[in-house]
C-alpha cells in the first residue's frame, strides 16, 4: 500500500508522530487508495514556520513574476487533467467527466489569477490639501490557512490558494481527510511550476488538525469551505483572535419552474443540479419549486428522466451518478427520507440504498425525489448533501420567491421562465449570492464572484476580481511635497 507524505518547506516529509490513516474509495470499500499522514501540532508548527519565513521574500517578488509561475501551473494542470480526474474520482466518487471539469476550473483560475497579477490596482484620489498626493495600494496579508471540503478537491482549493499566492501571501493548506490525494497532486504541480519552498505547504490529517491551523498565532488569515457548523466555529475563533476569515458554508438552493418555462430544459436542469456530484455540492439543487398549473405534469416528466440515470462507479463509462462519500452520508440520506415521509412528503423516485451487484461494495444511494413538500418540513429547510430533491408547489411567482427565501441559506438560486419581467423580478427579490436564469443552480465560472448571503457565508466572494479583497489589505499613502506643515483633520474651512 502506498504511503503519502506532507509537503513542508519544499520537502516531502513524514508526520512527526508517525501516525497514518487510510483513504477508501467510496465506490468500492475494498479499494484502499493509500495511507496518509495524521498530522499533529508539530507538523503544523513546521509548516507555519516555513510559510512565515518564506513570506518575507515572496511578498517582494514582483506580482507579474508570481503570475508567470501560476501560468505554468495552469499548463501543468492541463497536462495532467485526465490523470488527476481519475485520482479524484477514485477518492471522492463523482464521474470523471465531472472531475475533469473540476480540474478545468483550476486551470481557468490559474490563468485568471496569473493575469490579475498585472491588475492589482490601487486607487488614487485628489487631496484636500495643495501640493499633496493621496495613493493606496494592495498588500499581502501573510500566512493563509486554507481548509477545504472533499467534494471539489481541486477546483475549490484553487479558488483560494492561487489568488492568495498571486497576491504575495504564503499558504498552509489542509485538504479534506476524504480527498487527501488531490492535495498531494496540487503540491506536486505548484512545486513543478517553480513556487519557492515554504510558499505553499500541504498538511494531511483528520479530526481537530484544522483547529490547530485556525488557532495558530502565526496564521494571519483563514479561508474555509465546508459545513456551517464548522464554519461558524472558525468565525468565532477568528473573531476572538482578530484574524481575517472567509467562510463559504452551506446551501439549500432552489430552482423555480414557472408555467411558461421550457419544461424539457427545466427538467434537465433540475436533474443536473440535484444529482450532479450525487447532490454533494453546496450549490446543489436541493429544492424544486413548481407553479401549480404545471406541477403534476412537470413531476411526471422529471421522474421519467430521473429513472433513466445510471448509478455506478464514476471510473466506468456511462455512469451518470456516483456514490455518496461514506456510510455516514448514506445513513443521513436514509434518515432524511424517513423524516420527509413522516412529515407528509410523497416518494416518487428512489429513496433507498442501491445494493445490486457491484453497487453493494460502495456507498450508493438512489437518486431520490420527494414531492408535496411544504415550507415547514425539515427536508425543505435543512442541507442534506446527498442525491435527494424535494418538490414544493407555488401559487404564483411571488409565492415561489417567498418559498425560495424561506430558509437560513442564500447561496445559489434558479428560475426557468420565458417571461423577461418575471426573470428580472426574481433577480431583484431572490435572497442569494447567485441567481441563474433558465439554467440550474450549479455552474459557477472562475472569473465571476462566488459566495452567498445569510447562513451561507460571512460576506466575502471568491472567484473573479473580488477574491483579492480577501487576500489583500489596503495601505493608504499621503505624499506632501508642499515643504510646509499642512494640518489635516482640523477645520480648514
Amino acid at each position: 500500500m502506498e504511503r503519502f507524505k506532507n509537503y513542508i518547506n519544499g520537502q516531502w516529509v513524514e508526520p512527526v508522530n508517525g501516525h497514518y490513516f487510510e483513504n477508501i474509495n467510496p465506490a468500492n470499500h475494498q479499494d484502499i487508495i493509500g495511507e496518509f499522514p495524521k498530522s499533529d501540532i508539530d507538523d503544523v508548527n513546521a509548516a507555519v514556520a516555513a510559510a512565515r519565513s518564506a513570506f518575507k521574500k515572496w511578498k517582494l517578488v514582483p506580482a507579474p513574476k508570481r503570475g508567470d509561475m501560476l501560468r505554468i501551473a495552469g499548463d501543468i494542470f492541463s497536462r495532467r487533467k485526465k490523470e488527476l480526474g481519475m485520482i479524484m474520482t477514485r477518492e471522492m466518487g463523482k464521474p470523471t467527466f465531472e472531475t475533469e471539469g473540476d480540474v478545468q476550473e483550476a486551470i481557468d483560475t490559474a490563468y485568471y489569477a496569473a493575469s490579475e497579477t498585472r491588475r492589482l490596482f490601487g486607487y488614487n484620489a485628489p487631496s484636500e490639501m495643495p501640493n499633496k498626493m493621496n495613493l493606496s495600494f494592495r498588500n499581502p496579508i501573510g500566512v493563509c490557512g486554507i481548509i477545504t471540503a472533499w467534494n471539489f478537491p481541486v477546483a475549490v482549493p484553487s479558488w483560494k490558494i492561487l489568488p492568495a499566492i498571486a497576491a504575495g501571501n504564503t499558504v498552509v493548506y489542509k485538504p479534506s481527510k476524504e480527498s487527501p490525494h488531490s492535495g498531494v497532486i496540487f503540491a506536486e504541480i505548484l512545486e513543478e511550476a517553480g513556487i519557492p519552498a515554504g510558499v505553499f505547504n500541504v498538511l494531511l490529517g483528520q479530526g481537530a488538525m484544522g483547529d490547530l491551523i485556525v488557532e495558530h498565532p502565526d496564521v494571519n488569515l483563514i479561508g474555509f469551505t465546508g459545513s456551517t457548523e464548522i464554519g461558524t466555529h472558525i468565525g468565532e475563533v477568528c473573531g476572538r483572535t482578530n484574524k481575517k476569515c472567509s467562510l463559504e458554508m452551506g446551501g439549500k438552493n432552489a430552482q423555480i419552474v414557472m408555467d411558461d418555462a421550457n419544461f424539457e430544459l427545466a427538467a434537465e436542469g433540475a436533474l443536473w443540479g440535484a444529482f450532479g456530484t450525487t447532490g454533494q455540492r453546496c450549490t446543489a439543487t436541493s429544492r424544486l419549486i413548481v407553479h401549480k398549473d404545471c406541477y403534476e405534469d412537470f413531476i411526471n416528466l422529471l421522474v421519467t428522466k430521473a429513472n433513466k440515470l445510471r448509478l455506478g462507479d464514476g471510473l466506468k463509462e456511462g455512469t451518470d451518478v456516483g456514490p455518496v462519500i461514506h456510510e455516514k452520508s448514506l445513513k443521513n440520506c436514509e434518515n432524511y427520507v424517513a423524516i420527509a415521509l413522516g412529515e407528509g412528503g410523497r416518494l416518487v423516485c428512489g429513496g433507498k440504498r442501491a445494493i445490486e451487484g457491484a453497487l453493494a461494495l460502495g456507498s450508493f444511494f438512489e437518486p431520490t425525489i420527494i414531492v408535496d413538500v411544504t415550507a415547514d418540513m425539515r427536508i425543505f429547510k435543512e442541507e442534506i448533501f446527498g442525491p435527494i430533491l424535494c418538490v414544493a408547489k407555488a401559487d404564483s411567482l411571488e409565492h415561489a420567491i417567498e418559498l425560495q427565501n424561506s430558509c437560513e441559506f442564500g447561496l445559489s438560486s434558479s428560475i426557468y421562465t420565458r417571461n423577461v419581467n418575471a426573470a428580472f423580478q426574481a433577480i431583484r427579490d431572490i435572497e442569494a449570492g447567485i441567481t441563474y436564469i433558465n439554467s440550474p443552480t450549479i455552474g459557477a465560472e472562475a472569473h465571476m464572484p462566488f459566495g452567498g448571503v445569510k447562513g451561507t457565508g460571512n460576506g466575502h466572494r471568491e472567484g473573479g476580481w473580488t477574491v483579492f479583497d480577501i487576500f489583500t489589505e489596503w495601505k493608504t499613502v499621503y505624499i506632501d511635497y508642499s515643504d510646509t506643515l499642512q494640518r489635516a483633520q482640523i477645520d480648514n474651512y
